[in-house]
């Protein structure tokens, strides 16, 4: 039937697509969020607003790549993993659904980062959404958004703390004052031979009052099948994925000097299982007792007031924001499937965040930036591991209220507090230098809630499962013993980022730069300091936390453009110093994780984006980097405690990149058809640091390359007026390749591959 369903939608289509985010010029919408006038610009100019000003994209000192919604659109992107295919330096670590982590320019010790905030900053609007590496972060939805910037390198001047390695911005569309629009857009695939994928998006604009009032109304479903079989549950395409969600914005224009703009968005994603799979059970095979869930609820709350003084433009954003996660995962694999153990927790954050800023407006060589930033963040999350009452009455284990032999509830309060500056000084058309300063304090405390019970069961099943290692005593079951309240470790520090770069224009059509940046993480402190444990006392004692570490980024880059637009060259040389790396280690007797620093580290590469028009109708994108990236300074205990060694390779391939081939053609009298080929490419690169922490002469056994894959993407198709028709098929060779490999031996699948091949075919009406 799905087959039915598919072929027959096939019938209406043929093909189509963009080239990147390279072909995005000023057409269509001017920036929403800038809050300054945009200059006369050519019609092909590729305009950003990632220094918080509007600029061209050929004069701003920093590698930026941009995609505009009609990008997004074409190439089918609809999350993070297509982000990353096409902008150069930059994986994002996917072990399934809702769990992101991305690493750009190698910055990046596994791909989980388990208790360690993101090295790459992600940004809807105004508010940060992104977390720490072991907790489940939204795939927002990319339909209807004015553009999404992915910043690489340090941003620490203009975005803060945990933008270590750069910062992606998706930035939403405001409403259009002076005319009703409405858009659509069904997508439907088929992955395999029977897997239907079902995407559905809507918006609609409404001028209220004629350049007075306007409000954009945005829904989205996806409804997906899956194509991993669960032996454990017997479900078979167990990860199937349900999303859906929704965003109205209200645009108030009192006078040609003020707006007002209220926000409010909704998204809910609940895929049915995770993807992550067993390479010894099969390519697209895992296996847990019952499924992991990773789901993730978004809701978020904005007022965002511009006002235009003669000299600047004041904008001040106020965000609410409240996300809900479920992360329910089989441990069991920690002890080879010998007894159950898992764990059932849920996750509630709830953000303010505050930032106002002054963006000059006038004319003259000075321009600049300055603003204030606030924070306030606080991480509930309710913790219950779990055996099974099948196990529990097999082996007489009596006491405990329910399956869960061991409950807590911790919570996290995490704060910054900071003013930034950015200057940017002309002496003229073809000098500049710029200078950013960002100075400010976090502060991160945990607690632990009383009324929490623990008990022995580990212990007990443990040595139920291994007699031999426990000398053949089996401990009685104990009971429950009660958690008291417990303050953790309050950690404070301030923190100073700048920025500094020089920009010449020897000729109109190149620019070139020099720059040096920094950033930083916030501190990290670990809920169990202090924690024996039980199974081995002589194992790791969880250490306090971590301390930030830093970046200095130097960075050289040139800009070219010719023949009015149809010949671009980007490039960019770095190199970056890491200093005290936050990295997660993980105890070995209970695989209980844990946060801490160690020495030093370097990256450096060369990334490169070219885009040519070289015949009418013709145009081709190439995007790439070469990168290398290495532990540099290390202790003994340093590598006792990580796994690493000095030498040891960062989690980041040595090659990453894609191209885009594009064709369109006139069909009759006023209609056009295109075809387009996409290719996209990451190299092989290891999972994590090489030992066991702890035991640093013993190779950790979860220790593991990914696979270097290729992913093709053919896209052709006609558009009918407002209607836009596309066939595409991705993953044409049907790649399998490994992805990602998970750094930790609890799980028993640990390794996410490239989605099977997928033919489909999408309308997009805009009226």
């Amino acid at each position: 039937m799905k087959a039915q369903l598919f072929a027959s939608a096939s019938a209406v289509a043929l093909f189509a697509l963009p080239v990147s985010a390279l072909a995005q010029s000023t057409d269509g919408d001017a920036p929403a969020d800038t809050g300054v006038r945009a200059d006369t610009h050519d019609s092909k100019d590729i305009i950003v607003t990632a220094t918080r000003r509007t600029e061209r994209l050929q004069d701003v000192p920093l590698s930026v790549t941009a995609f505009g919604q009609k990008e997004l659109d074409d190439l089918g992107i609809v999350g993070y993993e297509g982000i990353a295919q096409n902008t150069p330096g930059v994986v994002v670590n996917r072990p399934t659904q809702n769990f992101n982590n991305f690493t750009a320019r190698g910055i990046n010790t596994n791909g989980y980062s388990a208790g360690l905030q993101s090295a790459v900053a992600i940004y809807v609007d105004e508010l940060p959404i992104s977390a720490n590496g072991n907790s489940t972060i939204l795939d927002p939805n990319l339909y209807d958004v004015e553009r999404v910037e992915f910043l690489r390198g340090p941003q620490g001047t203009l975005f803060g703390s945990n933008s270590l390695a750069g910062a992606m911005r998706i930035i939403t569309k405001s409403p259009d004052l002076d005319e009703f629009q409405a858009s659509a857009s069904v997508d439907l695939g088929l992955t395999g031979s029977n897997s239907l994928r079902q995407r559905y998006n809507a918006m609609i604009n409404l001028p209220i009052m004629k350049d007075e009032i306007g409000l954009r109304v945005s829904g989205y479903y996806r409804n997906e099948d899956g194509w991993i079989d669960n032996i454990g549950t017997g479900i078979k395409d167990s990860n199937s994925l349900e999303a859906y969600g929704g965003r109205a914005v209200l645009l108030l224009q009192p006078s040609d000097r003020m707006k007002v703009k209220l926000l409010v968005s909704y998204e809910n994603s609940k895929p049915a299982d995770s993807g992550l799979t067993n390479p010894l059970l099969g390519k697209f095979v895992r296996n847990s007792d019952r499924p992991d869930l990773f789901q993730g609820k978004l809701t978020n709350y904005n007022l965002t007031v511009n006002y235009e003084f003669d000299f600047a433009e004041l904008i001040s954003s106020t965000t609410l924001s409240n996300y809900d996660a479920s992360f329910y995962v089989d441990l069991a694999g920690t002890y080879a499937q010998a007894f159950p153990f898992a764990l059932d927790a849920y996750g509630y954050d709830d953000l303010f965040v505050q930032e106002t800023r002054l963006v000059s407006r006038h004319d003259g060589p000075l321009q600049w930036v300055a603003g204030f930033f606030y924070y306030d963040k606080r991480r509930t999350v309710d913790f219950a591991y779990r055996s099974t009452p099948e196990y529990l009455a097999a082996n007489n284990i009596v006491g405990l209220p329910d399956e869960y032999y061991q409950r807590f509830n911790s919570y996290t309060d995490q704060s910054e507090i900071a003013g930034f500056g950015e200057l940017t000084f002309r002496f003229s058309d073809k000098f500049w230098i710029t200078g950013g300063l960002r100075y400010g304090n976090t502060e991160v405390q945990s607690f632990t809630r009383g009324g929490g019970y623990n008990s022995n069961y580990l212990t007990v099943a443990y040595c139920r499962a291994f007699t031999a290692l426990c000398g053949g005593f089996i401990p009685p079951f104990s009971g429950t013993t009660p958690i008291p309240y417990a303050e953790g470790l309050k950690v404070s520090d301030d923190r100073l980022s700048w920025k500094a770069s020089v920009s010449w224009k020897p000729v109109d059509s190149l620019t070139t730069y020099a720059t040096v940046s920094t950033g930083f993480r916030t501190p990290v402190v670990n809920a169990r300091a202090g924690l024996v444990s039980t199974i081995n006392p002589n194992d790791i004692v969880i250490p306090d936390g971590a301390k930030s570490d830093s970046v200095t980024n130097y960075e050289v880059g040139l800009k070219g453009r010719w023949f009015g637009g149809d010949l671009t060259a980007n490039l960019a040389g770095y190199y970056i110093d890491w200093k005290n790396i936050q990295v997660q280690a993980n105890r070995v007797s209970d695989s209980i994780q844990f946060a801490t620093n160690i020495g030093a580290a370097e990256s450096y590469g060369l990334e490169f984006e070219f885009m040519a028009r070289p015949l009418a109708g013709l145009s081709l994108a190439l995007n790439g980097s070469f990168n290398e990236a290495k532990v540099t300074k290390l202790s003994a205990l340093e590598a006792a405690i990580s796994g690493a060694e000095v030498g040891t390779r960062l989690a980041s391939p040595h090659f990453q990149g894609s191209a885009t081939l594009r064709y369109d053609f006139p069909v009759g009298d006023s209609e056009t058809a295109f075809a387009a080929v996409n290719v996209s490419h990451a190299g092989s690169f290891p999972n994590q640091f090489p030992n066991v922490p702890g035991n640093p002469n013993a190779v950790s056994p979860t220790y593991d390359y990914t696979e270097a894959w290729t992913n093709v993407n053919l896209y052709a198709g006609t558009k009918l007026g407002a209607l836009n028709l596309t066939a595409y098929v991705e993953n044409l060779f049907d790649d399998k390749s490994i992805t990602y490999v998970h750094p930790e031996a609890f799980l028993d699948g640990r390794y996410a591959r490239m989605r099977p091949r997928t033919v489909g075919v999408r309308a997009d009406y805009r009226f």
